[in-house]
């Protein structure tokens, strides 16, 4: 594990000092550098992210969290990052580094995660999801498994575009945060100065819905001071070009239980008389939204803050790519009634995430099941509020009949109520957004189209949750750019990150950081 840091430490230490150009490199001119030293350099990129994820990194695995942050503090410390670890009680510190540029007048911050979804083994394909495996093609596409190149470093550019490494992680949210280091030794190496000061903020329980980033940050708060926070979570549009965008929804997340008999029972000897929680569930889910979607919930969309006019004009800019999401996704009617993908992600959401009662497969039993889970989350956008859209979502099942627990139901409550849901509040936090129009919003999308020859997507919010909000609490303005492939697989088996992301990303990220002035 420790190889490549001291390799980085003895390549990049001491930072010199870099005289500044008489006429700074462009955004263009600073991807195309970024781009020479990743092709010379892609086996020690390659080596570098894979130790990192062969790190286990779920939130709740304290000591594989911890690993992980050690890690993190000697990724940054060798290129001269001053580090720090905030530590929180039981988890995984909050890994805060900072770069000083003598040249510099602005300072951006950077967020990311090194924390990942959960993993069922099973599941994927390969069976070893922090063992990072390297496959021509996406699965899906019929993708192979091959070796990692021997002596790549002899062969420039050897690493595909559209190979794909799989593993936890390597999309979410590890790749941007080795994309974003291995910009920084491109322009040192090209003897590129910084235009920015540099400071990270790299969270290990955003998985966990980010329980104590908040208080974490609110202690060391001193440590925050900047001009604009950006945000390497989440994927590129998905037409596959890259994304700049500006708000993000909020999320909630809500456990709810149906009960029959005190135990399975026999569904010869008592079915058509015993309840089917099962049963009961589905009508309770299916009663929240009609045929195109939308919620049924009363009051579920009167909290929306409209978007604004520059906020529109966006929406109206972007790619209509509906139809071939529609053919990769093989979906025959979208829900939505018509409205394009883009449109509805501006409107807060209702998912059922899992669902679970007895046995399927080749485990199914005949039995009337006693009782019947759901799981499901919410995504909120600006304006509202999590506790007001869980009582919006509780109080709607009330209204269908059933007496609304937050516990295991007594005997005598089974007696009493016919109908029963215990319906538990896991939490969230509430969407965040960031104007389109503010001086830093407009340079960060010239950098950026500079950077990729105007390829760039410009959308108002993005479809997922990041908790921004705490950001925009602390005044700071933040903007996302994303770097991975949009068919990551992200939150799911088979996670994977495409090659050609990750190169793209380092030269984004590089010319943020040597050409964001405004």
């Amino acid at each position: 594990m420790r190889n490549i840091a001291v390799t980085l430490l003895i390549a990049l230490l001491p930072y010199p000092a870099l005289a500044q150009k008489s006429t700074p490199p462009s955004p263009a001119q600073v991807a195309e550098a970024v781009r020479e030293y990743r092709l010379e350099n892609e086996d020690r990129i390659i080596r570098e992210l894979n130790e990192f994820l062969a790190i286990p990194n779920l939130a709740s695995d304290t000591p594989n969290i911890q690993k992980n942050a050690a890690h993190l503090v000697e990724m940054l410390e060798a290129r001269g990052i001053e580090t720090h670890l905030l530590s929180i009680a039981g988890r995984g510190p909050v890994v805060f580094g900072k770069l000083i540029s003598a040249e510099a007048t602005r300072t951006v911050l950077f967020y990311a995660h090194y924390d990942g979804q959960p993993v069922d083994p099973a599941a994927w394909t390969d069976g070893k999801p922090f063992e990072p495996a390297l496959r021509d093609a996406a699965i899906e596409a019929g993708g192979k498994r091959i070796p990692f190149p021997e002596n790549s470093a002899a062969h420039p550019g050897i690493y595909n575009d559209d190979w794909r490494i799989y593993a936890r992680s390597s999309s979410d949210d590890k790749s941007p945060i080795v994309a974003l280091l291995a910009a920084i030794d491109a322009l040192h190496e090209k003897k590129i100065p910084l235009a920015v000061n540099l400071k990270v903020i790299l969270e290990g329980e955003e998985e966990a819905g980010s329980p104590n980033l908040q208080r974490t940050l609110e202690l060391h708060k001193n440590l925050l001071g900047g001009d604009v926070l950006i945000t390497g979570d989440g994927p590129v549009h998905q037409s596959g070009r890259p994304l700049v965008f500006f708000g993000n929804r909020g999320d909630i997340g809500l456990e709810i239980t149906v009960y029959g008999p005190v135990r399975a029972l026999h569904s010869g000897h008592y079915g058509n008389w015993a309840p089917n929680p099962a049963m009961e569930l589905s009508r309770l889910l299916a009663s929240m939204k009609d045929a195109d979607g939308r919620v049924l919930i009363e009051g579920y969309y009167d909290d929306v803050t409209p978007l604004g006019e520059v906020e529109k004009n966006a929406l109206v800019e972007m790619p209509d790519n509906d139809a071939d999401l529609e053919r990769a996704l093989g979906i025959a009617n979208p829900e939505g009634g018509g409205k394009k993908l883009v449109e509805l992600l501006t409107l807060p959401s209702l998912n059922v995430r899992g669902l679970k009662s007895a046995y399927v497969g080749e485990q199914a039993q005949n039995v009337v099941p006693d009782r019947a889970e759901a799981s499901l989350d919410a995504r909120l956008v600006q304006g509202e509020d999590p506790q007001k859209k869980f009582e919006q979502i509780a109080g709607f099942i009330r209204k269908q009949g059933y007496y609304v627990i937050d516990r295991e139901p007594t005997l005598d409550e089974r007696h009493l109520h016919p109908l029963i849901a215990k319906v538990v509040d896991e939490g969230g936090y509430r969407a965040s957004r960031t104007a389109m129009d503010l001086p830093v919003s407009k340079a960060l999308v010239k950098v950026v189209q500079s950077a990729t020859a105007g390829k760039a997507v410009i959308a108002p919010t993005l479809g997922g949750s990041v908790p921004m909000y705490i950001f925009e609490d602390f005044g700071l303005p933040w903007i996302g750019v994303p770097i991975v492939n949009y068919d990551n697989h992200q939150h799911s088996s088979d996670e994977n990150l495409r090659l050609g992301h990750l190169w793209r990303g380092m030269e984004i990220y590089g010319a943020v950081l040597a050409d964001l002035n405004w």
